[in-house]
C-alpha cells in the first residue's frame, strides 16, 4: 500500500514538473536565437511530442482498468474523453483504439503483458516515429490475414517499424501495401461471412450544394433485389421528373420514352426516389418514436411566405425552401407556436407517460435533435425526455417540461451519480454533467440549432415572431394524422446512436 501511494505521488509531481517546464519554455524569448539553435530546439519538441502519446495511452489504459465508463458518468469510455477533453468521438475513438494496441495490457490473472504491437509502442515511447507513421502501421496490421502465424506477423510490424523510422508515412504506406499484396496476391477466397462483414451503405456529410453522396457496398442478395426494382422503375420513361404527369406504375408511352434524355445513373436515383415515396405512402412502415414513419421538414412561416431560405429535416438534411415547398403540396400540414418572451411551446399538456405525436412535432420543431451537449443525433432517432423529473416521480407529459434525448443519452440521467436535466427560463434543456466529467462545458446542445450562438448574451428572447410553420411532408395524406392522441404503451424501439443530426435554419423553427 505504500508504495502504490508513493508511486501515486510521484506520478502527480512529475505531470506537475512538466507542466511547469512547458510554461517556461513557453516564456523563453526566440528572437535572438540562430537558425542552427532553433531547428535544435524544433526537433527536440518534435521528439517530446512524439513520446507523449505513449505516456497518455499507457495512463489511459490504466485508467481503464481501474474504472468504468458508468462510474464516470458516461455510457461509454469514447463519451469520457470526449465530454471531459472536448475532443470530437472520432478523435476519442482514434486514442481509444491506438491505446488498446500500443499500451502496456494487464491478464485476467494479474501479471502484465505486452502491447499488442510491442515494436510500435517501443519506436513511440522513444519518439522515433510520429502520430501518423502509428496510424500507417496499427491499420495495416488489422489488414494482416488470420492465417498469417504469429511469428510472421511479429516479422511484419518490426519490418514496418524499421522503415517508419527513416522515412515518412507516404512511403511507409507504400511499402506497407506493397506488403499486403504479396502476403495475399490472389485475394481472399469468396465467403458468406466475409461478404457479411463488408455489406455496408453509408450517407456521406452533405455537400455546400445541398447534394448528398451516398456510396454503399450490396451484397448479391441486396443487390439481386434492387436490380429488379431498377429493371422497372429506372427505365427510359419511367419516373421521369420532367415529365408533366411522371409515369410510376405500368408501361410509359412512346412519346415518355423518346424524350427521356436522362443517364442510367440519373434514371436509378428517381427510381430511388420514387421506390422510397412509394414505401412511405403505403402505410406499411409502422411508427417511428411514436410518430408514422414519414418525413418531417421544419422551417419557418417568413421562409414559406418568402420562398427563400431552408428548411431541415428531423434527420438534419438541410433542403432549399422550393423543395420543402414542392414535398408540402401532398403533404400534412401543422402549425407550431411558441410564445416569444419565454421560447415556450403553448397549450400542449398530457397525463400519460408517452408523448403525443402533436407533442412529438413540438418537440422537433424546438430542439431539432437530441438535447445533450454534443450529441448529433437527430429528431428522428430521439425519445421524449422528462426533464424536470421522471414520470414515475411525479413529473409531467407537458410539452415544457419534456426535451429530445437519444436513447442512451436518456438513460444517462438517474440520480445514481449521472447526468441530471432542467429546463432554462429559454425552454432549452440544460443538461448538468456528473462531478467526474464537470469541466465547465456548455450546458445547452446547440449542434441542432446553430443559430443560438448568433444570439447576444445578453438577449433575453429569441429572435423572430412567435409564430413558427410546420410541415410534415409525410410524401402522402394517408399517412396517420399525428395530432390524434391515440398512441401505444408499448417500449418505444431502441434508437440509434449513429443517426445523424444536422444544423436548424435560422430563425424561429418548426416541424
Amino acid at each position: 500500500m505504500y508504495v502504490r501511494v508513493m508511486s501515486r505521488d510521484a506520478l502527480h509531481a512529475a505531470v506537475t514538473a512538466l507542466r511547469a517546464t512547458v510554461d517556461e519554455v513557453a516564456a523563453c524569448e526566440a528572437d535572438l536565437c540562430t537558425r542552427t539553435e532553433l531547428v535544435a530546439a524544433l526537433d527536440e519538441l518534435e521528439t517530446v511530442g512524439c513520446r507523449l502519446p505513449a505516456l497518455s495511452y499507457r495512463l489511459l489504459a490504466r485508467l481503464q482498468a481501474e474504472t468504468t465508463p458508468p462510474q464516470m458518468g458516461a455510457k461509454s469510455w469514447k463519451e469520457v474523453l470526449a465530454v471531459r477533453w472536448r475532443i470530437s468521438t472520432s478523435e476519442a475513438h482514434r486514442r481509444l483504439t491506438e491505446a488498446a494496441v500500443l499500451a502496456p495490457r494487464q491478464a485476467m490473472t494479474g501479471e502484465a503483458l505486452a502491447p499488442v504491437l510491442p515494436a510500435t509502442a517501443t519506436a513511440q515511447a522513444h519518439g522515433l516515429i510520429n502520430a501518423e507513421h502509428v496510424e500507417v502501421i496499427r491499420k495495416t496490421m488489422a489488414k494482416v490475414p488470420g492465417f498469417v502465424d504469429t511469428a510472421t506477423r511479429e516479422r511484419i510490424e518490426v519490418d514496418l517499424v524499421r522503415t517508419a523510422v527513416g522515412n515518412g508515412p507516404k512511403e511507409l504506406k507504400d511499402s506497407a501495401d506493397r506488403t499486403l499484396f504479396l502476403l495475399d496476391q490472389d485475394g481472399p477466397e469468396p465467403d458468406e461471412r466475409e461478404r457479411a462483414r463488408k455489406r455496408a451503405v453509408t450517407k456521406h456529410k452533405q455537400r455546400e450544394d445541398g447534394m448528398v453522396d451516398v456510396s454503399a457496398t450490396l451484397t448479391p442478395e441486396a443487390w439481386a433485389v434492387w436490380e429488379a426494382i431498377f429493371a422497372k422503375f429506372a427505365a427510359p420513361g419511367m419516373c421521369n421528373p420532367d415529365d408533366p404527369e411522371p409515369c410510376t406504375s405500368g408501361t410509359p408511352s412512346q412519346a415518355q420514352i423518346d424524350h427521356d434524355q436522362r443517364s442510367l445513373a440519373q434514371r436509378q436515383h428517381d427510381a430511388l426516389l420514387a421506390g422510397g415515396r412509394i414505401a412511405l405512402m403505403s402505410g406499411q412502415l409502422g411508427q417511428l418514436n411514436g410518430l408514422p414513419v414519414s418525413v418531417i421538414i421544419r422551417t419557418t412561416l417568413q421562409d414559406l411566405e418568402s420562398r427563400a431560405g431552408v428548411g431541415v429535416t428531423g434527420g438534419g438534411t438541410v433542403m432549399p425552401i422550393a423543395e420543402v415547398i414542392r414535398m408540402a403540396g401532398h403533404a400534412n400540414h401543422y402549425l407550431a407556436v411558441f410564445d416569444r418572451a419565454t421560447g415556450s411551446a403553448l397549450d400542449l399538456f398530457r397525463t400519460r407517460r408517452i408523448a403525443s405525436p402533436a407533442q412529438r412535432i413540438m418537440l422537433i420543431a424546438r430542439d431539432g435533435g437530441c438535447t445533450k451537449p454534443g450529441c448529433a443525433v437527430g429528431a428522428y432517432g430521439c425519445q421524449g425526455h422528462h426533464v424536470e423529473a421522471d414520470f414515475a416521480k411525479g413529473g409531467n407529459t407537458n410539452v415544457d417540461e419534456l426535451g429530445l434525448a437519444c436513447g442512451p443519452d436518456n438513460r444517462d440521467v438517474n440520480d445514481r451519480g449521472g447526468w441530471t436535466t432542467r429546463m432554462n427560463d429559454r425552454c432549452e434543456v440544460e443538461w448538468i454533467p456528473p462531478p467526474a466529467l464537470d469541466t465547465g462545458q456548455a450546458r445547452v446542445n446547440n449542434y441542432h440549432r446553430p443559430e443560438r450562438l448568433l444570439r447576444p448574451p445578453d438577449d433575453p428572447e429569441p429572435p423572430g415572431d412567435n409564430t413558427i410553420a410546420a410541415e410534415a411532408a409525410s410524401a402522402g395524406t394517408d399517412q396517420a394524422d399525428p395530432r390524434g392522441d391515440a398512441e401505444s404503451d408499448a417500449p418505444q424501439p431502441t434508437d440509434d446512436p449513429g443517426e445523424p443530426g444536422g444544423p436548424a435554419p435560422p430563425g424561429d423553427q418548426a416541424a
